[in-house]
């Protein structure tokens, strides 16, 4: 039986207030996606940001098959000692792990962790749903995509994105806000398959999340009033009426083959 360690990259107080919101955390969402493919994985969690025992847990890392690094919150340039402890457990992971699927933030901490560079996205944000995404030749030729249509709509909930691409990267995919929705890249010993959007989240969570983030949303400006946040849940719940589950979680089932 294969073993894989999911990283959890929120906080341990925002994991919190998602439960209190009846929401799932990343986590459990990731755990669940994976159980429609596989139940013969044996799965560790580990939180690098919370976890008291995390230097324990670098010692056994040559022992898993394949790490699967989820999505949180935080923007990596903001430099906390959170933060800071994400990048440091990415380094140790490149080190031991052939195998990585680095989702939304966790691409972006195994970018900054491999050298390249993250910032804010001049381009606008997605809010729940990317549109647009679009499969380069490359991209069409990795496994990543294999039987992915070349262009798709997603899930995805981001501010920010890959800048400066670390060395040998090879660029799969794009849309008009981020250059860089599908990537592949090594570091150390890892073959590292990163994307910017969620296939593993459903859209229903999307927008439970957008209720969830309402108030910040609009302090940030994502959204001018609540009449554009309702407008854009009636564009995701149209989404809903067309998306097909195993097409939208495509890339996780090509990971799980990958790793087997």
């Amino acid at each position: 039986m294969k073993t894989i360690l999911i990283v959890e990259g929120n906080l341990r107080e925002e994991n919190n207030n998602f439960r209190e919101a009846g929401i799932l955390t990343h986590t459990e969402s990731l755990k669940d996606s994976i159980s429609f493919y596989t139940k013969d994985l044996e799965i560790d969690v580990v939180n690098p940001s919370s976890d008291e025992n995390i230097k324990l847990k670098i010692k056994d890392l040559s022992k898993y098959d394949g790490l699967i690094w989820g999505g949180s919150s935080l923007n990596i340039y903001n430099d906390t000692p959170e933060i800071r402890r994400q990048i440091e457990f990415m380094k140790e992971c490149q080190k031991k792990i052939k195998k990585i699927l680095a989702i939304c933030w966790g691409m972006q901490v195994a970018v900054t962790a491999a050298g390249g560079i993250v910032k804010k996205c001049l381009n606008g944000s997605h809010r729940g749903i990317a549109h647009n995404i679009e499969i380069n030749d490359k991209g069409l030729q990795h496994p990543l995509y294999k039987n992915k249509k070349n262009k798709f709509n997603t899930p995805a909930f981001n501010f920010d994105e890959v800048e400066t691409l670390p060395k040998s990267s090879i660029l799969l995919a794009s849309n008009q806000i981020n250059k860089v929705q599908g990537l592949n890249f090594k570091a150390g010993i890892s073959d590292i398959w990163g994307i910017q959007y969620h296939p593993e989240i459903t859209y229903t969570k999307m927008i439970n999340l957008i209720h969830f983030r309402k108030d910040r949303l609009l302090d940030r400006k994502a959204f001018k009033d609540i009449n554009e946040i309702n407008s854009h849940i009636k564009i995701i719940e149209e989404e809903i009426k067309v998306s097909n589950k195993s097409s939208r979680m495509r890339e996780l089932e090509n990971w799980l083959n990958f790793i087997n």
